[in-house]
């Protein structure tokens, strides 16, 4: 019983280190950036057949929803922040945000594979912020999974809680989909 203790310790230790918004070196990492880096440069990371128009996220059921011309395209499972009530108010509240946001840009990343940064925050979240004299927080993004996670053999364990620190979480698989079928302004809703 004690090293099933220790063994959920660790796990959340590793979950906590790999929250988003942060950027670390990565040491050992096991994602090739080049590749997508490649991509990016080449114009070559959106496939026309297979684009989509919208994205709707419903934290209470943990599932994202893909759309193309108002038809639901694709489920998503996702994690959201480990304090997934309410809306994002401040920097390290651990909360995903609400409202409509768009894709602003991509981001080949060495700690998550690749990540479609969101626009958080929006001028209204920035003056709500500043009226109770916090910091709004930003770095919010939909991502794929942490370097410890890029097999893809402990999805089962990221999919079944939230952990991140306000991002939208999905698998490796379901960042390649997003990948290839978003551009940058794509609608985004959070709800």
């Amino acid at each position: 019983m004690f090293l099933y203790h220790r063994i959920i310790f660790f796990f959340f230790v590793l979950i906590f280190l790999s929250g988003c918004g942060k950027d670390p070196e990565v040491q050992g990492n096991r994602y090739t950036l080049d590749e997508c880096k490649k991509e990016l440069l080449d114009a070559e990371d959106y496939v026309e057949g297979e684009s989509i128009d919208l994205i709707i996220v419903e934290k209470k059921e943990r599932k994202m929803y893909l759309y193309k011309n108002n038809k639901v395209q694709s489920t998503i499972p996702v994690s959201l922040g480990k304090n997934p009530i309410g809306t994002k108010e401040q920097k390290g509240d651990h909360k995903t945000p609400e409202g409509t946001f768009w894709i602003q840009r991509k981001l080949c990343s060495p700690k998550y594979y690749r990540s479609l940064c969101i626009s958080y925050p929006r001028p209204e979240d920035i003056k709500k912020a500043q009226a109770k004299g916090v910091n709004p927080g930003g770095d919010i993004t939909i991502h794929a999974q942490p370097t410890w996670n890029a097999d893809g053999k402990g999805d089962s364990y990221t999919l079944s809680r939230n952990w991140t620190e306000g991002c939208v979480a999905v698998t490796n698989s379901a960042m390649k989909q997003l990948w290839y079928a978003v551009r940058e302004g794509v609608p985004i809703i959070i709800r």
